[in-house]
């Protein structure tokens, strides 16, 4: 358990608020968010929960700077400083992206025909890492995750979901960046491989870094987990799901 007293704020979201207009339907605004607030310590998992169309996945893109916000401050420590992803221009929050936010998302997203090495690589190789070292080093990542050598070298897309999810989350991990995402991690995993990405977790914490994830699986969640982070409340303030 992390004493947030003692250790610094990673991520520090102050009065979000989130409406997707659907133009297809007569313009309709729904609201998602209202007057959302929430920190996260160094070295500590927070886990969002609340039921389906709660908004957990759209609050991760928001972290990530993949969503606009109407109002509201998303701020994470980037090299020493705290930085307003929200009002960031294009280039810092790839920047941020780069050196400290790193996400895992429900779904792999690669290049056709990049080989399953360099997909993990890549995350290394952008922050200057040189290519044997990367190599190496997602190699050691795979292994630990139980992905087959004899895979490695060919592209992911026509994996197994479970394989692709292990690459994912290699790719996620492999860089040891400060803050992680996760967005169901263990989904599609069986229980060795749940075990692994409970354990990667768990590392990460003790390095310092801070997390915040989707878990559905809730052993997954009661092991990681330092504090809940109850959706039901934003839904109530803001009358709507998304």
């Amino acid at each position: 358990m992390v004493t947030k007293q003692n250790t610094q704020t990673m991520i520090d979201v102050s009065g979000l608020s989130k409406t997707f207009v659907l133009h297809t339907q007569g313009s309709a605004r729904i609201s998602v968010f209202e007057d959302l607030s929430l920190d996260v310590a160094a070295g500590e998992c927070m886990a969002l929960d609340g039921p389906s169309g709660a908004g957990k996945s759209t609050l991760m893109r928001i972290l990530y700077a993949n969503y606009r916000i109407d109002q509201g401050r998303i701020e994470v420590r980037h090299e020493g400083e705290m930085v307003d992803l929200a009002s960031s221009a294009p280039r810092t929050v790839l920047e941020v992206r780069r050196h400290t936010l790193g996400y895992v998302s429900q779904f792999l997203r690669v290049i056709p025909r990049v080989s399953t090495l360099d997909v993990v690589a890549e995350p290394l190789r952008a922050l200057g890492t040189d290519e044997a070292e990367a190599h190496d080093r997602a190699r050691t990542m795979l292994a630990r995750l139980n992905v087959p050598e004899r895979l490695w070298g060919l592209a992911p897309a026509t994996f197994s979901g479970g394989e692709q999810q292990r690459v994912n989350v290699a790719r996620g991990f492999v860089a040891e960046l400060p803050i992680l995402l996760l967005d169901e991690p263990t989904a599609s995993l069986d229980a060795i491989n749940r075990q692994c990405v409970m354990g990667l977790i768990d590392e990460a914490k003790t390095r310092g870094a801070a997390v915040v994830g989707i878990f559905h699986d809730r052993e997954v969640r009661d092991a990681v987990a330092d504090r809940v982070f109850d959706m039901r409340e934003t839904l109530a303030a803001s009358g709507e799901a998304a």
